[in-house]
């Protein structure tokens, strides 16, 4: 099983879209590329996606790869692949983290999510995203409209049902 994102922090973005990875999960993206070793900048791909996306999701080189697998299960040509390809291979890139433990952020992309001088990382699970504070905070007070009980401890779910 791939290691997995924990935790979330703010990190400055500087002018040029430089914005530091949260150090737990530099370590999580260095083990989860297969290509990396010492000296090396460790990849990850980020999927930006399209106008429903208000986050920018960083996968790891892992991660990615069980994606892609998953897509070329589904028949060629077929509107579920090439909807899934559109996603995860037109509307999103490779990058790598630099020596410093920062990624660059372009400005398409920190347009696309309203990100100007800080940036929320919230692990999820074999991922992990990128998102406007002030967004992150709007989505997940609205969970209650989901169906989630903010009085509720989540970790009932663990041994309930799964919707």
């Amino acid at each position: 099983m791939a290691r997995r994102f924990r935790g979330e922090s703010d990190h400055k973005v500087d002018a040029k879209g430089r914005v530091s990875i949260p150090a737990s999960f530099r370590r999580v993206i260095e083990g989860s590329d297969p290509d990396w070793k010492e000296g090396l900048p460790p990849r990850i791909i980020i999927v930006y996606g399209g106008k429903t996306r208000d986050y920018l999701e960083g996968f790891t080189i892992e991660a990615m790869d069980e994606v892609d697998e998953k897509i070329s299960k589904h028949p060629r040509g077929s509107a579920k692949r090439k909807a899934m390809e559109r996603l995860y291979s037109t509307q999103a890139i490779e990058t790598v983290v630099d020596e410093t433990g920062r990624i660059v952020l372009s400005a398409k992309l920190r347009e696309k999510i309203g990100l100007t001088d800080m940036a929320r990382f919230a692990a999820s699970g074999d991922t992990f995203e990128i998102w406007n504070p002030e967004t992150f905070d709007a989505v997940h007070d609205d969970l209650e409209g989901d169906g989630y009980d903010p009085d509720l401890d989540p970790s009932v779910y663990l041994d309930g049902e799964l919707d």
